[in-house]
């Protein structure tokens, strides 16, 4: 409860200065280390911010507008008996606030609060500051990581489980935001526009009915599976024209082509990314790649209105992700291209058939076939490698594993066209979905030990791709403007109102 005077409260927060004032010339007179000090000013300016928005907070009364108040939809309520307590945390600690409300008398029942519309207080007990500094520390880190960082910054302690219900909260108004957020400016962006997609799993809890009796296990059956996260990613860039050679030498990191090579490649402008699980949506079972296609057919409209762009799609050999790009993105001017950066372990498993790991000739293989694929040629390195290792007598598992890497490449020769790719100035190699995959999933959601559940999953899915697209400020503004349109729909009742300050 908040009961003081103004006299009072400043009162107070003058011994508070005052105090810290002492504190320093005292730690200065018996010569306290530094880091002392520092967490000595910390703990007292904590008190002075818990003194202040206290003060700020009775000023403001227990909003007692009279025994009756008109709502601009004509109703006309009555102030109810008594007062109603609510708790606040704030960054500064628990406050309990002794409101007035309104409504009809018969059982109590409370339609308005004058105090909470005048404060624009947040529905749950926890401050939207507050919320923002631990869902920016949850996308990051563990939930119990983040209730023991902010007992530490700030001295009081939350539920691993509030912190959950939070996520989930927060990460209601992403899709909204989402629609919400205008192109990037035309000259921002670069002339080519990149669409790419890629599947990650994630450890999920398994169903309560599914797990055996006993909590024991089949050999060789897992506690826990996972399920695919799809992570689509859509940017810009600018043409960049290499060689064959020129690529190459970036790959096996030849320092005299490179130093003949000093252009730097050109950068992915306003990367975006978003991932979602197969899941309920709307009443109906929609799978993770259709939602994400769904998403990347929208931003790719968005961030090229005149369709005077080129569009490349660069992806791995995943059979789905092709398919879905022909039933959500069937243009004929789509260029399809290979991640060349999944060609290359490939061929690199196909020389280790042949040569030792390691070896001169593991690696003059690798550079031989790739040069010919770079410049085009991709039937003869193939066809190439099936007569080798029929002319060594491959036999067994490795004339198995090389009839599958020779069928992955013929599978997607028509994505291989890379010379044609490189004079175009089209990028060939991605690690901006790889990279997505790793930082937006792994990173926070396969961490030891860590289960989830499909909800939770998908709400983090949600705040973190939100956050890993430097969006993160502009949400919480968002989120907080739409939740108080929520909360507080009557919001102009206050207007002709003189507030009452408490004295």
């Amino acid at each position: 409860m908040i009961a003081h005077s103004s006299t009072d409260r400043k009162s107070e927060l003058v011994e508070l200065v005052t105090e810290l004032d002492e504190y320093v010339n005292d730690a200065s007179r018996h010569g306290k280390t530094i880091h002392e000090v520092e967490k000595g000013i910390w703990e007292r300016l904590r008190a002075m911010g818990h003194e202040a928005l206290g003060g700020f907070i009775a000023s403001q009364g227990d909003g007692d507008l009279g025994e009756t108040f008109a709502m601009p939809d004509g109703r006309v309520l009555n102030r109810l008996e008594s007062t109603h307590q609510r708790s606040y945390q704030s960054i500064f600690g628990e406050y309990k606030l002794d409101r007035m409300a309104y409504g009809s008398r018969e059982g109590q029942k409370i339609e308005f609060v004058p105090l909470d519309q005048r404060l624009q207080l947040p529905e749950s007990e926890f401050s939207y500051v507050l919320q923002d500094w631990d869902q920016a520390l949850g996308v990051e880190h563990s939930f119990a990581g983040v209730d023991e960082t902010i007992q530490m910054i700030l001295d009081f302690d939350q539920s691993v489980d509030s912190l959950e219900r939070m996520n989930r909260q927060m990460a209601e108004d992403v899709e909204g935001f989402r629609l919400s957020r205008k192109a990037p400016p035309a000259k921002e962006e670069g002339q080519i526009v990149v669409v790419s997609m890629d599947n990650k799993g994630i450890p999920m809890r398994r169903p309560a009915e599914e797990r055996p009796a006993g909590n024991h296990r089949k050999k060789g059956e897992k506690a826990n599976k996972k399920q695919m996260a799809t992570v689509g990613a859509v940017y810009t860039v600018d043409p960049k024209i290499r060689t064959p050679e020129q690529v190459v030498a970036a790959l096996f990191r030849d320092k005299e082509k490179k130093r003949k090579n000093k252009d730097k490649p050109p950068v992915a402008q306003h990367k975006r990314v978003w991932s979602s699980l197969t899941m309920e949506r709307e009443g109906q079972i929609k799978l993770g790649e259709d939602v994400v296609w769904s998403w990347l057919v929208e931003e790719e409209a968005r961030r090229n209105p005149k369709g005077d762009k080129d569009l490349v799609c660069l992806m791995d050999g995943q059979p789905s992700l092709w398919t879905g790009r022909k039933n959500h993105l069937p243009r004929e001017d789509v260029v399809e291209i290979l991640d060349l950066l999944h060609v290359t372990p490939r061929l690199w498993e196909a020389a280790h058939l042949f040569h030792r790991e390691g070896s001169e000739d593991a690696s003059a293989f690798v550079r031989q076939r790739l040069l010919g694929i770079l410049k085009g040629k991709a039937g003869y390195v193939i066809g190439g490698m099936r007569q080798m290792g029929t002319k060594q007598g491959l036999r067994g598992r490795k004339a198995k594993k090389l009839r599958v890497l020779c069928n992955y490449l013929e599978n997607n020769r028509d994505r291989m066209q890379y010379d044609e790719y490189l004079v175009s100035g089209y990028p060939i190699a991605s690690g901006i979905i790889e990279g997505a995959c790793r930082h937006v999933v792994k990173d926070r959601m396969e961490r030891a030990g860590m289960r989830w559940c499909v909800a939770g999953a998908q709400a983090m899915l949600d705040l973190r791709t939100t956050y890993v697209n430097g969006q993160w400020d502009e949400f919480q503004n968002y989120r907080i403007d739409q939740a108080q349109r929520r909360q507080y729909p009557c919001f102009d009742a206050l207007e002709a109102v003189e507030w009452p300050l408490a004295a």
